[in-house]
């Protein structure tokens, strides 16, 4: 029972704890909150005080407050570039490290030309004018120049970064469209034989070469003397016209009806 108890007692007092840190952190956040809209609602409300003095008051103290305007405005714009490059690109830290440095000869500026609003002095004002101009100008200068160094630098990168996408999704565009491109032959082509063209001789009107004559071949004896009659047939036609061999074996010699069958020689 002493356990349970001691449990129960434990968990209480951490839930206790993490009520108190979590309304600690809200209030803390809330507190910021504040205390950031204060500080934007009172630079917008000296942002416009120094835009009506400088359109409405002519003289040193207009120049003066339209300084304190293009100063203000320049330092704001490269803080907030380099704020928010910095968590992208690391590089961007020592750019941050020199702007901080420069905020300060911003900041002892901006103050000087605060108290010297309402300096009655004019003719004194003026005297001082060209040195706080070209100071605040070097500065805007300064400051301008990380902004814009920053700027190229993450539109650079951004274009690197488009360029190997496009690249990538044109080849995989052309993977999804195999069926559009011809396979290759595996096997090597042959390569073609030219046939060299045979030039058929032109026929010369003038000059017709003459045709040769052959002797003609043997007739067979009339059927008058040998008392045959020959017929021409596709055998012996076949027979004429094949080429005789080398060696010509000896002809069966032809025997004719009218011969007599000889007689046996007698044994006795």
């Amino acid at each position: 029972m002493e356990a349970v108890i001691a449990v129960v007692a434990l968990l209480f007092v951490l839930l206790v704890v993490l009520g108190a840190y979590a309304t600690v952190k809200a209030v803390g956040a809330a507190k910021r909150g504040v205390d950031r809209t204060i500080t934007q609602a009172r630079r917008t409300v000296e942002d416009t005080t120094l835009r009506a003095r400088s359109l409405a008051q002519p003289g040193p103290v207009g120049q003066l407050a339209d300084l304190r305007l293009k100063l203000r405005s320049s330092m704001r714009a490269t803080q907030e570039a380099l704020q928010a490059g910095v968590g992208e690109d690391e590089s961007l830290k020592e750019s941050l490290t020199l702007f901080e440095q420069l905020s300060k000869h911003g900041r002892e500026l901006d103050d000087e030309l605060r108290r010297l609003e309402p300096e009655p002095d004019r003719a004194k004002l003026s005297q001082l004018l060209p040195a706080l101009r070209e100071r605040t100008e070097r500065i805007i200068k300064s400051a301008d120049s990380l902004r814009w160094a920053a700027h190229d630098r993450a539109r650079k990168f951004a274009e690197d970064g488009l360029d190997t996408l496009s690249a990538q999704i044109d080849v995989e565009a052309g993977a999804l469209r195999h069926w559009t491109t011809e396979p290759e032959s595996v096997w090597p082509q042959a390569p073609e034989t030219h046939t060299p063209e045979v030039r058929k001789p032109k026929a010369q009107a003038s000059k017709a070469e003459p045709t040769p004559v052959w002797p003609e071949a043997p007739k067979p004896e009339s059927s008058a003397s040998t008392g045959q009659t020959w017929q021409e047939t596709p055998e012996s036609r076949t027979a004429e016209e094949s080429p005789r061999p080398a060696i010509t074996p000896p002809a069966a010699r032809p025997t004719y009806p009218w011969q007599k069958k000889p007689r046996p020689e007698s044994t006795t």
